[in-house]
């Protein structure tokens, strides 16, 4: 189930969060064109809920049924894979029959029980490395999923905290954790994250999402991660640091020929 993971260059990008249906349709429907045409491997991402938001009075979604109600209609008009994250286990078991990918937030990877719940689902388990963790760390976080005898895992690299309010990326950490066997994604869009950095929000740095992403394909990352919207600027989540979805076309182009260039094809 994961080796297709591991040949081909794909990409995992939609809204930080489910604001609503019709952004997270005009989304889905742009990055389906743009797959179609450029013949990448699509995974769309949106969050039911954002439990770590900054502030209490924080946007964190539309809930978990309305969520997976999206994501579900998403899959099936579309027919490509979907991914959203969990915070609790017992969301898991319903995630599950919704998604093809669950993914494991950052602030939550080394969290045991919802690593063995959300690997007892047989499900491909999209772990993102803790701000706090370094790639040789996520050997653990490997153990714990395969632990349930499921070895359907990708990993993700968004970063780590430098001082307060600011991230750095080691590219290390992607050669580092690829030694492991399994596929790696870099979240381009997260790493340029400023935690925090507006008082009750994070804010962003959108001009360097590019350039990380590009290098991060030429240090061997499989796959790119990215937070998408049609206007950044008004998103209701992480705004600073989405790529507005008219801009994603010539990214995700780009990135194919030099992942194409870096594997000699």
């Amino acid at each position: 189930m994961i080796e297709k993971f591991k040949k081909d260059f794909f990409v995992i990008a939609g809204p930080c969060v489910i604001e609503n249906e019709n952004i997270c349709m005009e989304v889905a429907e742009t990055l389906n064109d743009i797959s179609k045409k450029l013949g990448i491997h699509y995974i769309f991402k949106a969050s039911f809920d954002k439990a770590n938001r900054s502030s209490v009075d924080s946007f964190r979604g539309i809930g978990f049924e309305k969520g997976l109600d999206v994501l579900s209609k998403i899959k099936n008009k579309y027919n490509f894979q979907v991914t959203t994250d969990v915070h609790e286990t017992y969301q898991i078991r319903q995630v599950a029959k919704v998604v093809d990918i669950i993914q494991i937030p950052a602030f939550l990877c080394r969290q045991t029980d919802l690593l063995v719940e959300a690997g007892k689902t047989g499900k491909i388990i999209n772990v993102k490395k803790g701000q706090f963790l370094s790639g040789y760390d996520m050997r653990n976080v490997i153990l714990k999923i395969e632990s349930t005898g499921n070895k359907n895992i990708i990993l993700t690299e968004r970063g780590n905290s430098f001082g307060y309010n600011n991230l750095i990326v080691d590219m290390r950490n992607i050669l580092i954790m690829k030694r492991f066997g399994y596929p790696v994604v870099f979240d381009a869009t997260h790493s340029v994250q400023i935690p925090g950095g507006m008082g009750s929000c994070s804010g962003g740095e959108r001009e360097f999402v590019y350039p990380l992403a590009k290098a991060s394909v030429a240090a061997g990352a499989n796959g790119v991660f990215m937070e998408v919207h049609p206007e950044p600027e008004k998103a209701l989540c992480d705004g600073p640091n989405s790529v507005e979805l008219k801009n994603v076309e010539k990214i995700i182009l780009n990135l194919s020929k030099l992942y194409d260039l870096v594997n000699n094809r």
